[in-house]
C-alpha cells in the first residue's frame, strides 16, 4: 500500500469519525509533511483521493475542508446493560432471521452475507468442480480432526498479517467460525458460569451461552473504541467470571476496530484475573485500512487468547470452513469438536488451500474491502436521507454491517413485522443482547453491489419506521 493511500485513509477515518467536522479546514500540506515524515507530493495526493471521495474540498489559497453538504448522522449512544449476570433470551426472534428461506422477492437486509456474486470467486468454483472430479475423490474421505495441513499451513502464513506468529499445528479446521466459537466456550466453562460480553454482541455466540447453560455479563460498548475497559475492571472485580468474549476488529454490529493501546489493556486485564479471552476475528480481513488491525492475540504470550474465525464472511458462509486457535486450551478443544461434528468437510478445506496458495485472496479481499467501503458510504447517506430525523448510525470501519438506532421507545420488532409485506426484513436490535435491549435499534448489510431496489428498500424503512413514530406520536398525545 502506498504511502498517500495511507495517509488518505488516517484523515478519511478522523473525518468519518468526528474528528474534523462539516466545514473544518484541515491539516496543511505542510503540516502533514512534517508530521507524517512524508514529501509535500505524497501529501497532495492523499488530499486528492480524499476529494475523489468526496470527503475534502480545496479552497484556493486557503487550504483543503471538511465539505459543509456533509452531515452524518449522531453516532448510536452507549448501551447500558444490566450491570449483573443475566441468562440469556430472544431465541425466538434470532430464528426469526436464520430459518428466513432467501427469495427473489425478499430485499434481505438483516442477514450477515457476504458478495458472493464478485468475479474474484471464480477460482475458487473452479477448484470446487476439479476436486469433485478428481478419481482420487479425496473430498469424500474422513479427514483427520484437525483438519487438511495444506489448509492450516495457509491459514498460519493468512494470520501473519494480523501479527500472529502460529504454525499448523497451532490451529483447529471447524465447521465455520459458529463451531470454533462454541468449542471454545465449551472448552472453558460449564454450565452456570458467567461470560462478560461486549454488548451489543454477536447473537450467535450469545445463543451458544443460553444453549449450554450460562450467563451473559454485557459490558457498555463505545462505538468507536470498543468495550468499556473499566466497566470490564469492575465486572471482574464483582463477578466469577470465567471467559472475555468479543469481537474487536470490524465488530458484529458496531463496525469499530478497537484501539491497539485497548487491545493490550484488555490483555493485561484477562492476565490479572486469570481469565480467557475468546476473540472474533470473522471479520478483521476485511478492514478498510491497510494493514489489517492486529489481533489481541497477537499480543498473546500465555495462550489465554482463543482466536476464532472463518472463510465465512471472506469468501461464502455455505463454505462451512472456520478455524481456531486456542492456545493452551487445545487438547480441551480437540475434544469439544470431536464431541460434536468429529472432522469438518474435505472438498472445501482442499478448494480454499488452493485458492490461497495461487495468490486468488488477496486481490479478492482488496475488491471487497473497496465495495464495501463504498457500499457503507451510500447506505449511510441513505439513512440520512431517508430514516426519522434524529436517526443515529454506526461509522464501519471494515465489514458490511450498519447499527442503526432510532428513538427511545420505538420497537423493530413491530417494524419487521410491517416489512414483511413490502419484501423486506432486517435484522432486530434486541437479538444482539442478552436481556432483550436495543429493542429501539437494527442491523443492516450492505454487502450487496447498490442498485435502485437496495435503495427502495432501505427508502421503505425508514418510511415505516417514520410512520411508526408517528402512531406512536398519536397515541401519546
Amino acid at each position: 500500500m502506498t504511502l498517500y493511500v495511507n495517509l488518505a485513509e488516517l484523515l478519511g477515518t478522523r473525518i468519518e469519525q468526528g474528528f474534523y467536522r462539516p466545514g473544518d479546514r484541515l491539516p496543511s500540506v505542510r503540516a502533514l509533511s512534517v508530521e507524517h515524515g512524508v514529501s509535500l507530493s505524497t501529501v497532495q495526493q492523499a488530499y486528492r483521493v480524499l476529494e475523489d471521495s468526496g470527503l475534502a474540498t480545496p479552497k484556493p489559497k486557503s487550504g483543503y475542508f471538511v465539505p459543509v453538504g456533509r452531515e452524518l448522522p449522531e453516532l448510536p449512544a452507549i448501551g447500558r446493560p444490566a450491570q449483573r449476570p443475566v441468562d440469556i433470551s430472544q431465541w425466538d426472534q434470532v430464528l426469526e432471521l436464520i430459518r428466513a428461506v432467501p427469495r427473489k422477492d425478499v430485499v434481505q437486509l438483516g442477514r450477515g452475507m457476504p458478495d458472493i456474486t464478485t468475479p474474484t470467486m471464480k477460482p475458487l468454483l473452479r477448484n470446487l468442480a476439479r476436486i469433485s472430479r478428481r478419481q482420487d475423490m479425496p473430498g469424500l474421505y474422513y479427514d483427520n480432526i484437525y483438519g487438511t495441513l495444506e489448509l492450516r499451513e495457509q491459514i498460519a502464513r493468512l494470520m501473519l498479517d494480523s501479527g500472529c506468529q502460529l504454525t499448523a499445528h497451532d490451529l483447529v479446521v471447524t465447521t465455520g467460525c459458529h463451531e470454533a466459537l462454541s468449542t471454545s466456550i465449551r472448552a472453558i466453562c460449564e454450565p452456570g458460569d458467567i461470560v462478560a460480553v461486549d454488548s451489543p454482541s454477536f447473537h450467535g455466540a450469545m445463543q451458544t451461552l443460553k444453549g449450554l447453560g450460562m450467563k451473559a455479563l454485557e459490558i457498555p460498548t463505545d462505538p468507536i473504541t470498543g468495550i468499556s475497559l473499566d466497566a470490564l475492571e469492575l465486572a471482574l472485580e464483582q463477578w466469577p467470571i470465567k471467559a472475555i468474549q468479543l469481537t474487536p476488529n470490524c465488530n458484529n454490529p458496531l463496525g469499530y476496530i478497537m484501539p491497539e493501546s485497548r487491545k493490550r489493556a484488555l490483555l493485561t486485564l484477562a492476565q490479572r484475573f486469570d481469565v480467557a479471552i475468546i476473540e472474533d476475528d470473522v471479520y478483521g480481513e476485511l478492514s478498510y485500512s491497510y494493514p489489517r488491525p492486529r489481533t489481541i492475540k497477537s499480543f498473546d504470550e500465555d495462550g489465554r487468547v482463543l482466536l476464532c474465525s472463518s472463510f465465512s464472511k471472506t469468501l461464502a458462509p455455505g463454505l462451512r470452513i472456520g478455524w481456531v486457535a486456542p492456545g493452551r486450551y487445545l487438547e480441551r478443544v480437540l475434544h469439544m469438536k470431536y464431541i460434536s461434528t468429529g472432522s469438518t468437510a474435505p472438498q472445501p478445506q482442499i478448494a480454499i488451500a488452493e485458492f490461497l496458495k495461487a495468490g486468488h485472496f488477496e486481490p479478492h479481499l482488496r475488491r471487497m474491502r473497496t465495495q464495501y467501503q463504498r457500499s457503507r458510504d451510500l447506505m449511510i447517506d441513505w439513512v440520512t436521507r431517508y430514516f426519522p430525523a434524529g436517526t443515529r448510525a454506526s461509522r464501519p470501519q471494515g465489514s458490511f454491517m450498519l447499527w442503526v438506532e432510532l428513538p427511545d421507545g420505538f420497537d423493530t420488532l413491530k417494524l419487521n413485522r410491517a416489512l414483511h409485506d413490502q419484501g423486506v426484513q432486517i435484522a432486530v436490535g434486541s437479538i444482539f443482547s442478552a436481556s432483550g435491549k436495543y429493542r429501539n435499534c437494527l442491523r443492516m448489510n450492505y454487502a450487496a453491489k447498490p442498485t435502485p431496489l437496495i435503495e427502495e428498500a432501505v427508502r421503505k424503512v425508514g418510511a415505516a419506521a417514520i410512520k411508526l413514530l408517528a402512531e406512536t406520536d398519536h397515541i401519546t398525545d
